[in-house]
């Protein structure tokens, strides 16, 4: 890859335009000797039908980031269009619509409910759209057989491991095909193999013209898959890098 600095002008790559525009993005946490300061002015353009990785130490401001772009947070100031929308005029009803129709966010922390089933998790952003539930249920485990879930379907997650809830959680993320996929970590909690068919499933949906990915992981064995990776430290991009070549399949090797 070519080591850049990041740049303000906001000029589309050639091949794809920008789905995701920040300029000047900041987030402080609390007030007064309290306060702590997670974004001090995020300048990126993150291009449609590509998948964009964000990398750095743990607190630098990653999954703040993430949570701004998916509209779970909100920013204290800068400029923000998510595919030309600014999150920041919708009213909450409004903003919970869009999440809906456009996100697929997958959790660090999994955040599977524990009262549904697993099918019953990962089909919930189908039904929440129109989509009856036994449909719903029927595309739950379709996917969740090619993550090496079948037939856990009626399971509880509870009774699952921590690699199999993540791979439940991708599942959630993925069912509704949402233009915008976040992912925190999405591979934490996988070996080398499921981690592999993760990304072939994650690096699949970002070459869509009409989609974007972004990851924040720590994984340096998925590093390779991404068109550009953004180096966060104490809440500023202060690096880009961008693959100047085809990126391998997820399952081969540098």
């Amino acid at each position: 890859m070519a080591t850049a600095t990041p740049t303000t002008s906001g000029a589309p790559t050639p091949a794809h335009a920008t789905a995701i525009r920040l300029r000047g993005v900041t987030k402080t946490f609390g007030r007064g000797e309290s306060a702590v300061t997670a974004l001090r002015g995020i300048d990126l353009d993150i291009p449609a039908g590509e998948l964009t990785m964000l990398v750095g130490p743990s607190g630098c401001g990653k999954t703040t980031l993430i949570s701004i772009l998916a509209g779970l947070l909100s920013r204290d100031g800068g400029d923000l269009a998510v595919f030309g929308t600014d999150l920041a005029t919708l009213r909450r009803d409004r903003l919970a619509a869009w999440r809906r129709d456009n996100v697929g966010f997958i959790f660090q922390q999994f955040n599977l409910v524990p009262q549904l089933s697993v099918s019953e998790n990962v089909s919930v952003p189908l039904v929440l759209k129109g989509e009856s539930v036994g449909a719903a249920v029927r595309r739950a485990d379709e996917l969740l057989a090619t993550l090496g879930l079948e037939g856990r379907g009626k399971s509880s997650p509870l009774k699952l491991s921590g690699g199999q809830q993540q791979r439940v959680a991708i599942a959630r993320a993925l069912i509704h095909d949402p233009r915008l996929l976040v992912c925190d970590e999405p591979t934490s909690a996988l070996d080398a193999e499921l981690g592999r068919r993760v990304m072939e499933l994650i690096r699949g949906r970002s070459t869509r013209p009409d989609r974007a990915v972004v990851v924040v992981t720590h994984d340096d064995r998925i590093f390779h898959l991404a068109d550009t990776i953004a180096h966060v430290n104490d809440g500023r991009i202060d690096q880009l890098t961008r693959r100047t070549s085809e990126p391998p399949t997820a399952g081969s090797h540098r």
